[in-house]
């Protein structure tokens, strides 16, 4: 097969990428930011560096979406699936970063790529979908809020006979760490799905063994630059959204928070699960921001946003599904 609709669909993932990255570069610094821990230049740097790494760490989630999701057809049909659920996923990612709203850009993916398949014809593998996205889409919110919350609460516990500002200085030292550790987590999971598509569009344009789930390396070094670029060039709109609308966020609080999503997407990764590092970060802040009081959190804010998360994949997927249809009559 030609290589020149393959290498179009290589290019367009980095392009999904890109917009990945500076769409979730808030999930990883926002509230390091939002406490002066970090300057928001040095954040993002922090950030791009820790999600280049953290790419090569993520070939299990890569597996997943890259062959555990759809199963298009080999040729030039199977490409324009894949070419149709990218287009889906970056326009849902545009709009919503221009509307400053926290959605999943995982989601978006995942999304897209079963609207175009089902829009094709192609098979779209329901049960790995419900074990590995839907369950773990609904069970990591409700982690993020449990988990933010019992951290938060055993440093207010352990701290409690501390002068409050020696309390926020060595937190906010503390925050350099725990945000790394929420960038490198991002890259983990985000930069390993866009290599899971290229993958995918590799199997199908011929260039790859269908039996063979290997990640080849150029493909993660390509996707961690790329995802790492985005994240530099910041997401200042949505990083206003989860840094300052949600709560009022002190250094400990920043640190409870990125801790516990660091963790959710540890654990996620070690299970294949794709999940949204957008859903981990936020509903983290909404557990620690319901230790001070529920009314401490912006409800009004968190309404919007889960709005977004339950509009996402249907979005994406109808707008993925819209452009197939298009494509195929121009084609």
């Amino acid at each position: 097969m030609d290589w020149l609709p393959v290498a179009g669909v290589v290019l367009l993932a980095m392009g999904f990428s890109y917009t990945n990255g500076f769409h979730d570069a808030a999930n990883a610094i926002a509230t390091s930011v939002s406490t002066r821990a970090l300057t928001p230049r040095a954040a993002v740097a922090m950030a791009a560096v820790a999600n280049l790494c953290g790419a090569f760490f993520g070939t299990r989630v890569a597996e997943t979406v890259g062959s555990g999701i759809i199963d298009p057809p080999s040729g030039s049909e199977g490409l324009l699936i894949c070419t149709a659920g990218l287009l889906g996923a970056i326009s849902w990612n545009l709009l919503t970063w221009w509307l400053g709203l926290p959605s999943s850009s995982s989601h978006a993916l995942i999304g897209g790529l079963g609207g175009a398949a089902l829009a094709g014809g192609a098979a779209v593998h329901w049960e790995m979908v419900l074990s590995k996205v839907v369950l773990p889409m609904v069970a990591s919110p409700l982690a993020g809020l449990l988990l933010g919350y019992l951290v938060m609460t055993a440093i207010l516990w352990l701290f409690r006979d501390v002068r409050p500002g020696r309390v926020s200085r060595g937190f906010r030292v503390a925050q350099t760490g725990s945000a790394a550790a929420m960038a490198f987590g991002h890259g983990m999971q985000d930069a390993a799905k866009t290599a899971g598509v290229v993958v995918l569009a590799l199997t199908v344009g011929g260039y790859q063994s269908g039996g063979d789930q290997a990640i080849p390396l150029w493909v993660l070094g390509m996707s961690a630059v790329v995802i790492s670029a985005g994240t530099y060039a910041g997401g200042w709109r949505i990083m206003r959204t989860l840094g300052r609308r949600i709560i009022d966020l002190t250094p400990p609080q920043g640190f409870a928070a990125e801790v516990s999503a660091a963790a959710i997407l540890y654990v996620a990764t070690a299970l294949h699960a794709p999940i949204s590092t957008t859903h981990a970060i936020t509903s983290s802040i909404m557990g620690v921001g319901a230790t001070r009081r529920l009314k401490a959190v912006r409800w009004s804010v968190v309404r919007s946003i889960v709005g977004g998360w339950v509009l996402t994949f249907p979005a994406a997927g109808a707008a993925a599904a819209a452009l197939m249809a298009l494509l195929g009559l121009a084609l």
